[in-house]
């Protein structure tokens, strides 16, 4: 039987709040530990604090997408990313440039950063993408 993606984990200084903006990004519920999950996790052993260190964001019930999982990190963020989210900003079909720079707004205005506009071929291909930085610093691209 082949394995199955479970999270994408993130390494942050403030998992909630990167897990509301990449909740925010998708249209996913922004969600917090609520009950019973809450007193369950408390009832094992973990602290308030605990659970301030950890955070998701998922689909609602019943939709599709990945689940993302933010982890407190021992330490900044050095260097860049060995793996990057590639986004669509029209799923199923190229967006226009107007669609493209819509969403590329959309994302700023949730805390994303513009590094880079990408308009260039790749051989017979054309390429147009931003790449853009979440609000931790971990790179994205949007296409």
């Amino acid at each position: 039987m082949p394995s199955k993606l479970g999270n994408i984990t993130f390494y942050a200084d403030d998992p909630r709040r990167l897990a509301h903006f990449w909740a925010a990004v998708f249209d996913y519920p922004q969600l917090e530990w609520e009950e019973p999950l809450k007193s369950q996790l408390l009832e094992a052993g973990l602290s308030e604090d605990d659970l301030a260190k950890r955070a998701v964001a998922e689909p609602a019930d019943g939709a599709s997408g990945p689940r993302f999982f933010f982890h407190h990190a021992d330490r900044e963020k050095a260097g860049r990313n060995r793996l990057h989210l590639d986004i669509q900003a029209t799923p199923g079909r190229a967006p226009s440039r107007e669609e493209l720079d819509a969403e590329k707004d959309r994302l700023v205005q949730l805390g994303a950063e513009v590094v880079r506009l990408v308009d260039q071929t790749w051989g017979a291909w054309p390429e147009l993408y931003y790449q853009l930085r979440d609000p931790e610093g971990n790179e994205f691209c949007l296409q």
